[in-house]
């Protein structure tokens, strides 16, 4: 069978579009993948945020604001602060959708301070190194990271103060035994000397939800404790601290977040200052249970 001249001048064209088509101008009709963003988009803000829930875990939240017309979809995350020892990381890892007009509080989790007398609390400063998606675009950044209502540097001078109270002792809350309404608990604090002395704890303050039985020497702001570790103390002492509730709306132990970390005065070689010593989670746990009996609305 014998082709026509029509068939072998369709095959000539259509080998002059393949070479065509080889060339950037049919390339350029190709999809292209997406584009890519270096630094944060105009309208897109982030800030380091510590709520009261976060204190107890000891956690705090990058909140990131949404301020454009796309979704902004946040994905890996760190942030890098010298107060620090080590990066702090998302404590989920997953990742982040905030909607136009919208902020998201990515929470994280903070590693140990970093006590380096070289580093100035007050003056250090944290970075943001995040990957994103806004819209079709993908984007990388790397931004200062601010703390509008500055809770890292007293974070960072209450924890150092915990490091070098512990060249001293080590202290713990211990045990916890429940009482009938209308009679104190007893709060066990376990302080252990390590024999290099140096150190001494005043008083333990009331929290927004305990407080301290008046008939055991107790003010109304705190419980004296007056306990001093000499050099060459070794020997563990309990303390048996008498609370009380300090209010009985059952609100108040609902949403409590505060109400089990407790504020100690300390000296630390001379110096005084204050520290934070929370109980454990178990613990807090048999103290709310405690309170909502006490106060009678703890079987509603």
């Amino acid at each position: 069978m014998r082709w026509g001249g029509g068939w072998r001048r369709a095959v000539a064209a259509a080998a002059v579009v393949l070479a065509a088509c080889a060339t950037s101008a049919c390339a350029a009709d190709e999809p292209s993948g997406p584009s890519e963003l270096d630094g944060l988009p105009a309208g897109v803000t982030v800030e380091l945020q510590q709520l009261r829930s976060d204190v107890a875990a000891r956690q705090a939240q990058v909140v990131v604001t949404n301020g454009t017309d796309e979704t902004l979809v946040v994905g890996e995350l760190l942030v890098d602060d010298p107060r620090f020892d080590g990066s702090i990381g998302r404590v989920n890892a997953r990742d982040s959708t905030v909607g136009p007009g919208r902020s998201v509080g990515v929470r994280v989790q903070l590693p140990p301070v970093a006590c380096d007398e070289e580093v100035d609390p007050d003056a250090a400063t944290a970075t943001l190194v995040v990957d994103y998606t806004l819209g079709d675009a993908r984007g990388h950044a790397t931004e200062p990271l601010e703390d509008p209502l500055g809770f890292v540097p007293p974070l960072h001078e209450r924890e150092c103060r915990v490091v070098l109270l512990s060249q001293a002792a080590d202290l713990a809350f211990t045990g916890f035994s429940p009482s009938p309404a209308g009679q104190p608990a007893a709060l066990e604090l376990t302080v252990t000397p390590t024999g290099a002395g140096g150190g001494g704890i005043r008083s333990i303050q009331t929290t927004n939800l305990l407080t301290f039985d008046a008939g055991a020497g107790a003010t109304a702001d705190d419980y004296p404790v007056g306990l001093e570790l000499a050099e060459g103390d070794t020997e563990s002492v309990v303390l048996s601290l008498p609370l009380v509730p300090l209010r009985c709306d059952p609100h108040a132990v609902q949403e409590d977040k505060r109400g089990t970390s407790f504020d100690l005065d300390v000296t630390i070689d001379g110096e005084e200052g204050e520290i934070e010593l929370a109980a454990s989670e178990e613990m807090r746990g048999q103290i709310l249970t405690w309170v909502a009996e006490w106060c009678g609305f703890g079987s509603e």
